[in-house]
């Protein structure tokens, strides 16, 4: 990616003028790097880092507490993340980047009420990109142009598409720590090495498989990860991400 706005020019990311720190949660390694050089040529705002999956997204806001976090949809398919992003930080800024796949009235209204705060497709042009963060900032909601038709209901009622029942939509039933342990435990970890990585007793990550065990009306963990990728609160890499190796939940700081 590159940015041709001149610098002298673009006026500051926030009314005080103070820099934003934007974050990146996407797999592909290529893209994270367009987005980081689009971010670090942009007055006003700083690249504050990137994560590969959810769960080092989760990590990331954490420990790294960017203003905005730029989120695939790839890797948010029902808006789990989103919500599990803003209900940890009511500050945090999530900007969706919509792919192909995802374009529907019923995606957008989904992420959007789930705590999506705007949703820019993920082939914007760049300076797209940076003004719809930019907006997003200002008015806390932001929804591309081209995807504004998307978002007017429709004139006369009829038939709902089959995605679009609530009651079809998959709910999230875990906690944002629970969370994040069910992730490790997919990854096929152990009690003990999931502690160090969230940096929890070893009892406190008992409690917490056992309470994922509970709500998910699961025998052991290997059918509460089962029940969890049937239910989509756990989700495989999109298509075009890299395989990763297992224990990995990679996040990284500039």
């Amino acid at each position: 990616m590159t940015h041709s706005n001149d610098p002298g020019k673009a006026p500051p990311a926030t009314p005080t003028g103070r820099s934003l720190g934007v974050a990146a949660v996407d797999p592909v390694p290529i893209y994270r790097d367009g987005l980081s050089t689009l971010i670090q040529r942009t007055p006003g705002m700083h690249w504050a880092g990137f994560a590969s999956n959810p769960h080092a997204a989760l990590q990331l806001a954490e420990q790294i507490h960017p203003d905005v976090i730029l989120l695939d949809t790839g890797l948010d398919p029902h808006g789990h993340l989103a919500k599990l992003l803003v209900s940890g930080d009511p500050a945090l800024l999530v900007v969706e980047l919509l792919r192909e796949v995802h374009r529907s009235a019923a995606f957008l209204t989904n992420i959007l009420s789930l705590g999506a705060h705007a949703v820019v497709p993920r082939s914007a042009e760049p300076r797209r990109l940076i003004d719809a963060i930019r907006r997003a900032y200002l008015d806390r909601r932001y929804v591309d142009p081209a995807l504004t038709p998307l978002t007017v209901p429709p004139s006369r009622p009829g038939p709902r598409p089959a995605d679009a029942g609530s009651s079809r939509r998959p709910r999230m039933p875990l906690s944002r720590r629970e969370y994040q342990v069910l992730q490790l435990v997919a990854e096929g970890l152990e009690n003990a090495a999931i502690a160090k990585i969230l940096y929890l007793s070893v009892e406190t990550v008992r409690t917490h498989v056992k309470s994922i065990l509970r709500k998910l009306s699961a025998r052991d963990r290997t059918h509460a990860v089962t029940i969890a990728f049937r239910a989509g609160i756990l989700i495989a890499q999109p298509d075009d991400s890299p395989e990763r190796a297992p224990g990995l939940a990679e996040y990284r700081a500039p």
